[in-house]
């Protein structure tokens, strides 16, 4: 969901949202994940010009999520992060919210600086973080039609070896 109204989110429901990201599953429990919660116009206006294209819905959303990592705790960080992501877009869809994952590892802002230097210095997080993604997160802006079943692609899938269909 890339399109959001102005209402914003009720406490209750961010809550739902924070404590989804707190229980997703991490290897070997090392929970090396952070996440920097963003409600500020002004903030989610900065945010929005962390890549050069294909994040400028954040500065409607209601709510950003930026997830952040210590490789020094998990070797795994980047999968650890990536699960608290969409565990926290399963949680607001669950709520009946639109979501939208923003990729910011090995991204670029407009300036070319990194999308992850330029978020750092926004939110001033610790050097030692690095930042997966931002989660924007609001009410619905729009309806979007069901997957199309009929174009999934079962040639993909693959029984007990590759190649056997």
């Amino acid at each position: 969901m890339r399109k959001f109204t102005a209402e914003q989110l009720a406490q209750d429901d961010v809550v739902a949202l924070l404590k989804a990201t707190l229980m997703s599953p991490s290897s070997k429990r090392s929970n090396c994940w952070e996440f920097v919660v963003v409600d500020d116009k002004e903030t989610l206006d900065k945010l929005s010009r962390c890549k050069d294209s294909g994040a400028s819905f954040i500065k409607d959303a209601a709510l950003a999520v930026v997830v952040l990592a210590d490789p020094l705790a998990s070797d795994v960080w980047i999968e650890d992060a990536a699960i608290a992501s969409f565990m926290l877009q399963l949680q607001a869809e669950d709520l009946g919210l639109g979501s939208c994952w923003v990729q910011v590892r090995e991204r670029f802002a407009a300036t070319g600086m990194s999308s992850d230097e330029y978020v750092h210095g926004v939110l001033d997080i610790p050097l030692q973080l690095q930042v997966l993604s931002i989660v924007a997160i609001g009410h619905k802006g729009m309806e979007r039609k069901p997957f199309d079943e009929t174009r999934l692609q079962w040639e993909k899938i693959h029984l007990n070896k590759y190649g056997v269909k």
